[in-house]
């Protein structure tokens, strides 16, 4: 078992060895029964058990050694070795010496700095805090892969002295962590010893400056936030927690400034959080009594903002506007808003600018402002708006208005899948029009109809969208989907032509309309007596209604031409 190197050959020599034991255990108690047993039968036959039980307690440390001989520089195995001598500090340590001294740091499974960690914390918890000093320093200066893994020593280095109370030693730890290396060095120079670029890590940083912060003095705290932003290794959460520190000791333009140099640190959309709580501060602590300032820094912050991220800057920008400057500054920054926005945050925004510009100038200045949403929108929102701004109209009194509207939006609108839209235009008919509105939205909805029609596309999305239960004989194969769509259509004319019929409304066929083809006059033409020709034709027309009288010619007139009488 010593020698092996797998798990399955550990396995099977235990399990042989194990029934070996147990065996001879069993087969000495049987012989003891035969016999009158001695004293020293009975001690050989306790040790015998003993030895077995022995055995079955070794079991997982006999297993922990032999994953440490198939890879010696796993150190999660290390730690659970240590767990297995629990309670025999002498096995602890040699487990831990051996560990720091057989994992190769290249080759390691884990992290090395995990069991220099552990190592210190047993020290400290048996109150040899000395003792884990000289182990933190002597892990300080092991050759780590990452500069994470040396970061995170100095960082336990430094809570191990803040939980025995020792403060001001906890500072210096990580005070002799940042300290800069004799030449300056990349931090991601991997040629380069993570000792000696340590003093870059935001890690070891970050609780250098709460400890200062906490314990430390307000220059000394700026001291550390500073060289933090220097060496270009600052998240914007620093720069929020600097502004934020600088606030609370009442230092509100130093605060300004470190929001404006962690905006130059950063770009899109990283420096969203920054803009947004510096302009946020800012017009709580000045109102409007810095509004060129202001204004200022709402265009700088706008100036290459991305979509996504316009519209709270927008509001934000529109409030001030609202409170401190002008309404209709106010009105262009909504109306500029509607166009850098995201698509999906259009359709709130003209909500908003609507709604704003409602209370201030009144409900017809929003006319134009319902006229760009509806011709800026999506199809599926512009029909919403067109709905609204009809309603409006009609609360004005504005029906034609409103009709025109109702009229330009039924383009967008489906009878078949938009039903909504027409029952609320007839309905709007039916109360304030006449009986040729109603025709007129009749014909205007039949035209819209065939429309959609035309287009099997269209027809399909309609079936779907109104969701009609499936035809008889309907199959599930793509083949039949045309001969589907063609049956689909056939209804679709059928209920056409029921609807003309057996609709209400009858209908009179009026006189065919005829154009008339553009002409040129000519100046000099002859009038050649069309309206002579017409009234003669009238004339026939007549006498073929009436009987005309005859009368002899008096033959004075006719002279010798006269017919003589027989």
């Amino acid at each position: 078992m010593g020698s092996t190197k797998t798990v399955r050959d550990f396995t099977q020599i235990f399990d042989a060895y194990a029934k070996l034991e147990e065996r001879e255990a069993a087969a000495r108690v049987e012989q003891l029964d035969e016999e009158n047993a001695t004293e020293e039968d009975d001690l050989e036959l306790e040790w015998l058990f003993a030895r077995y039980e022995h055995l079955l307690e070794r079991r997982p440390l006999l297993l922990n050694s032999v994953l440490l001989r198939q890879n010696p520089h796993n150190v999660h195995e290390w730690l659970n070795r240590v767990e297995l001598y629990d309670g025999q500090p002498n096995k602890v340590i040699e487990t831990y010496l051996e560990a720091v001294k057989t994992v190769s740091p290249k080759m390691q499974v884990g992290r090395l700095s995990s069991i220099w960690i552990s190592f210190a914390k047993f020290y400290e918890k048996n109150k040899h805090v000395a003792d884990a000093r000289s182990i933190f320093e002597k892990a300080v200066e092991a050759p780590y892969v990452k500069v994470d893994e040396l970061a995170t020593v100095w960082c336990e280095y430094a809570e191990m002295e803040m939980r025995q109370k020792e403060f001001p030693r906890a500072v210096a730890v990580l005070k002799r962590a940042v300290a800069p290396p004799p030449r300056k060095t990349d931090y991601f120079d991997e040629g380069e010893t993570v000792q000696t670029r340590v003093h870059k890590s935001l890690k070891v940083w970050s609780m250098y400056a709460d400890l200062e912060e906490c314990f430390g003095t307000v220059e000394k705290c700026r001291a550390v936030y500073d060289r933090v932003i220097d060496l270009r290794i600052a998240t914007p959460q620093i720069v929020i927690n600097y502004a934020s520190f600088l606030e609370e000791h009442n230092y509100f333009e130093d605060g300004f400034k470190a929001y404006e140099r962690g905006i130059a640190l950063f770009k899109w959309p990283n420096v969203y959080d920054i803009w947004n709580l510096y302009l946020t501060k800012f017009i709580k602590r000045y109102g409007g009594n810095k509004l060129e300032r202001a204004r200022d820094l709402f265009e700088q912050c706008l100036d290459g903002c991305p979509p996504k991220f316009a519209k709270n800057i927008f509001l934000l920008y529109a409030q001030l506007e609202e409170k401190h400057g002008l309404a209709r500054h106010a009105m262009s920054i909504y109306n500029r808003a509607t166009k850098a926005v995201d698509k999906d945050d259009q359709y709130a925004m003209y909500n908003i600018y609507i709604k704003r510009a409602g209370e201030d100038f009144g409900l017809p200045h929003t006319r134009p402002i319902y006229e760009d949403a509806i011709s800026s929108l999506p199809e599926n929102k512009s029909r919403d708006m067109s709905m609204r701004y009809a309603a409006m109209e009609r609360a004005l009194g504005e029906i034609d208005r409103a009709r025109a509207i109702y009229a330009h939006a039924s383009e967008i609108c489906d009878p078949r899948v938009y039903g909504i839209f027409w029952e609320t235009w007839k309905e709007f008919e039916l109360k304030h029009g006449n009986e040729d509105t109603v025709r007129e939205m009749l014909r205007i909805k039949r035209s819209v109809q065939a429309t959609y029609n035309t287009n099997i596309n269209y027809m399909s999305a309609q079936m779907i969208a109104a969701g009609n239960p499936a035809m008889p004989g309907e199959g599930a194969t793509g083949g039949d989907s045309m001969a589907l769509l063609e049956a689909r259509a056939q209804l679709v004319v059928e209920e056409k032509k029921a609807s003309a019929t057996g609709g209400n409304i009858s209908f009179v066929r009026g006189a065919s309309k005829t154009t008339k083809e553009a002409t040129t006059e000519n100046p000099d033409e002859i009038d050649i007596g069309d309206d002579d020709d017409e009234e003669g034709e009238g004339e026939g027309e007549e006498g073929d209604e009436t009987e005309v009288s005859t009368r002899a010619v008096p033959s004075a007139v006719l002279g010798g031409l006269a017919p003589k009488d027989d």
